[in-house]
């Protein structure tokens, strides 16, 4: 591979907080389906699982299309891909919000996670080719504290802006937003191409079959999907439960993911620190350990006061959330720099499918009782806890390829 100059500090933070900002939009559209959900239901008379349909149909989108961008993915330069697929993202979620039926909708969804997902890849890929491992936790906590923007500002935002003009009212506006973060990307983020000379060689699916054919890859997406599956049986249904069983308003919900993003801010950074710090799998380890106390606890909660509520789903945030910092720092470890791309791309894919399955499964797991009140939300509580018990151990599997990969200035 050739020698690569270094980013300086100042264009290494443009660089992950543009990328950063790429993540809060397609995150804010992928969230913000969850908290509309019993708008949705209502307007389109759907069952939940009907509704954990249309969840799912976004993330297993992203699967497909991850999977198929795995086999191209190495072969462009990744600021040119970055670029291309964000374009893409927006044109979908603008069709999201002229959808006028539950179809239409969902052929948006779908579209939205075709480029979303790959979006999501190739922003942590473009992570693991340009900071140094040692400094990976801490840049993958600036590019994962997305997801506290995400609930503090994107989805309350967008929730106040659905019932001032409607629920089609927060993709409209999270596409207008697509466009000066695209300026700014275009702008900032370096050309990254020293990983085209190692993709180079053999066809596309030679490249995909060593990405398959390495044993390690599968432990790495084993431990990919174990972060997602516990973890997303719960959180689509989070609104529903709240507000059916716990005597959540609609005004509240708000609340929820304001509180609950502020202290993710914080902790998302702090978490890197620690992992680069104190070794990421330790790290990992003990975050997803006590991320099972507020998971079942709130799956098992009945009704309490509003401030209870807040405390026990601020911390689902926090340490939930938590998991994936020194988690997505381990994985983009687990290649070597030339398959990269590819890696990030299946892992993208599985992970998405996890996640759909995930969705899906909750749906199932809860019903309705005659009087409407949801029942069997424990059940996803308990599937979290042994998702975390496998999860834990098998971190310990992984092999990590530590040399870093720095652009081309």
């Amino acid at each position: 591979m050739s020698s690569l100059s270094p980013l300086t500090l100042q264009k290494e933070r443009w660089l992950l907080w543009s990328l950063a900002a790429v993540q809060f939009t397609h995150i804010v559209d992928f969230m913000v389906m969850m908290p509309l959900g019993p708008q949705l239901t209502r307007l389109f008379s759907l069952s939940d699982a009907q509704f954990g349909l249309l969840v799912s149909a976004y993330s297993l989108a992203a699967g497909v299309s991850g999977l198929l961008a795995s086999l191209v993915i190495d072969r462009f330069e990744r600021k040119r891909a970055l670029l291309t697929l964000y374009a893409g993202f927006a044109v979908a979620t603008l069709a999201c919000g002229l959808a006028p039926t539950y179809g239409s909708l969902m052929g948006a969804r779908i579209a939205a996670g075709v480029f979303g997902g790959v979006l999501g890849a190739l922003v942590q890929t473009i992570v693991g080719d340009a900071i140094a491992f040692e400094r990976r936790g801490r840049a993958m906590g600036v590019v994962m504290a997305a997801f506290s923007m995400a609930t503090v500002a994107g989805v309350p935002a967008s929730l106040w802006l659905a019932s001032q003009v409607g629920w089609h009212g927060p993709f409209i506006a999270i596409a207008l937003v697509c466009v000066p973060v695209w300026l700014v990307a275009w702008r900032v983020v370096p050309s990254l191409h020293g990983h085209l000379a190692g993709a180079a060689a053999g066809s596309s699916f030679n490249q995909l079959g060593r990405v398959l054919a390495d044993a390690n890859h599968w432990r790495a997406f084993g431990l990919s999907a174990l972060m997602v599956l516990g973890s997303f049986s719960i959180i689509p249904y989070i609104t529903i439960y709240t507000t059916t069983n716990l005597g959540l308003s609609q005004e509240q919900v708000p609340l929820i993911y304001l509180v609950g993003g502020v202290a993710t801010l914080f902790t998302a950074r702090l978490w890197g620190q620690l992992a680069d710090r104190h070794g990421k799998v330790l790290v990992f380890r003990v975050i997803s350990v006590v991320a099972v106390v507020p998971m079942l606890v709130l799956t098992h909660m009945s009704a309490a006061p509003v401030a209870v509520l807040i405390v026990v789903t601020t911390a689902f945030f926090i340490f939930v959330s938590g998991r994936m910092v020194p988690g997505m720092a381990l994985l983009t470890a687990a290649p070597p720099p030339a398959m990269r791309g590819a890696f990030m791309s299946v892992n993208g894919a599985l992970q998405s499918g996890a996640m759909g399955l995930a969705a899906w499964l909750g749906g199932v797991l809860i019903s309705r009782t005659p009087d409407g009140l949801v029942q069997g939300y424990g059940r996803t509580g308990w599937l979290a806890l042994a998702s975390t018990i496998v999860m834990v151990w098998w971190v310990g599997q992984l092999r990590l390829h530590k040399a870093g990969q720095t652009p081309v200035i």
